[in-house]
């Protein structure tokens, strides 16, 4: 099995140094490239193509949101997790909205840093709850359609993805788009923690 590739995007060179040793000491990760600076790390995720990008917020030439979304109008497959020593609602907000799937303190615990990578890898989002909760106070944020809280509702009783199609009189193509829609909003990686982030967030009543 072909380990994963990572870019480390930091303008400080001892945190790049700390997290490609705290990455290398894991069988399945590895460290292909580093960069100071957003412009060298578009011309390095052009030559590399790593699985997942790791980038700090504050660069010195673009913030890394700006460099999230350079990278994204080209490869709109690429795979971010933010690290970052700032958690501020703007900042999480501002990632989000430009395409990473992980956000990470720099304060955390390592394993939970090689658990985004790994996470991001696998088409999962990496953000914690607390963080997300941060993004939408009082879940004022979450703006669901009603074909969407029709769905959702549906998947927290439990029904599976054909038998929504069936019940609402939509294709399963149909039901998949609004899901998949549905769980961007939410910040969730899978059906079962968007029923749950719903129903903690008083969305939908159990």
């Amino acid at each position: 099995m072909n380990p994963i590739r990572i870019l480390l995007v930091d303008d400080h060179a001892v945190v790049r140094e700390g997290l490609r040793t705290v990455l290398g000491q894991r069988l399945d990760l590895c460290v292909v490239g580093e960069a100071g600076d957003a412009a060298t790390a578009v011309e390095l995720y052009r030559r590399l193509r790593p699985d997942v990008v790791l980038v700090d917020l504050r660069l010195p030439d673009v913030s890394g949101i700006e460099l999230i979304v350079r990278v994204r109008t080209f490869a709109p497959e690429a795979r971010f997790c933010v690290l970052s020593a700032f958690d501020a609602r703007t900042d999480i907000e501002g990632a989000i909205a430009a395409g990473a799937r992980g956000y990470v303190v720099k304060a955390a615990p390592a394993e939970e840093i090689v658990d985004a990578v790994r996470r991001l890898h696998t088409g999962l989002r990496a953000i914690e709850s607390r963080l997300l909760s941060r993004s939408r106070p009082n879940g004022a944020e979450f703006v669901l359609t009603a074909r969407e809280m029709q769905i959702l509702r549906r998947v927290a009783a439990g029904t599976k993805n054909h038998q929504i199609a069936e019940a609402l009189g939509i294709s399963l193509s149909t039901v998949k788009f609004h899901l998949q829609r549905l769980m961007e909003k939410l910040g969730a990686s899978d059906r079962t923690e968007a029923a749950a982030i719903a129903l903690r967030e008083g969305i939908i009543r159990d």
